[in-house]
């Protein structure tokens, strides 16, 4: 794409009326021109496949594959695409899953006609950007509301349990978790086993995929 070329934007919503009325938003700037719309994840890779967009602005709730599974696989045969999510979901499970899929962008659909615009060209340079309540959001995971999410997402674990949890989930053996919690290795182990049986699963690695699924640990946090 060339420095005066418009960034060529491809719609993902299944109401026609709000794709319509983003379409006539993105159509008020020159720097934007829309090339392509889908209502479906699967409409979306078929449609980015044929038109080779420099932008995805997406839903996540969508028939069929939702937004978030379209833009991970989306991103898989096209990674040179930016994502950008638009969408009503505000809670913590939709955020972190579209940015664990690869999304560059997340905004609220309350979010005005500038503010989108900015946002396509910011994810068009290679920037990552989010509305005020999703950035808000992202601070309070990284300043300490991580454990209430992770309360919320394991309740079946004790506080000190999902601690062990998200350090095995950053590659730290027993050692290093002991050391860390200033306990012995002897308790790490039986935290770990107590966790496995708790979450079902059969080894440590399992464990280890949950947790990041999840968005615990080094490689599952947002960033």
């Amino acid at each position: 794409m060339n420095a005066r070329d418009p960034v060529r934007v491809v719609i993902a919503d299944d109401h026609p009326m709000f794709r319509f009325g983003l379409k006539a938003a993105l159509a008020a700037t020159e720097e934007l021109e829309v090339v392509g719309e889908a209502a479906t994840g699967e409409e979306l890779l078929t449609v980015v496949g044929h038109v080779r967009p420099d932008i995805v602005i997406t839903d996540l709730a969508m028939p069929g594959t939702d937004g978030a599974s379209a833009t991970r696989a989306l991103l898989a045969r096209h990674a040179e695409v930016g994502v950008l999510v638009l969408t009503m979901h505000e809670d913590d499970e939709a955020l972190f899953g579209a940015l664990r899929a690869g999304a560059k962008g997340y905004l609220l659909k309350g979010a005005d006609r500038t503010e989108i615009i900015r946002a396509v060209l910011a994810v068009a340079a290679g920037n990552a950007v989010y509305g005020e309540a999703v950035a808000r959001r992202i601070v309070g995971f990284f300043t300490g509301a991580h454990q209430q999410y992770a309360a919320r997402v394991f309740p079946e674990l004790t506080e000190r349990e999902r601690q062990v949890l998200e350090l095995v989930a950053t590659g730290q053996g027993n050692h290093e978790i002991a050391r860390q919690l200033c306990l012995t290795e002897k308790t790490v182990r039986n935290h770990v086993s107590a966790i496995l049986t708790k979450l079902g699963v059969r080894d440590r690695a399992a464990a280890v995929a949950r947790a990041r699924d999840a968005g615990l640990g080094s490689t599952g946090s947002p960033g």
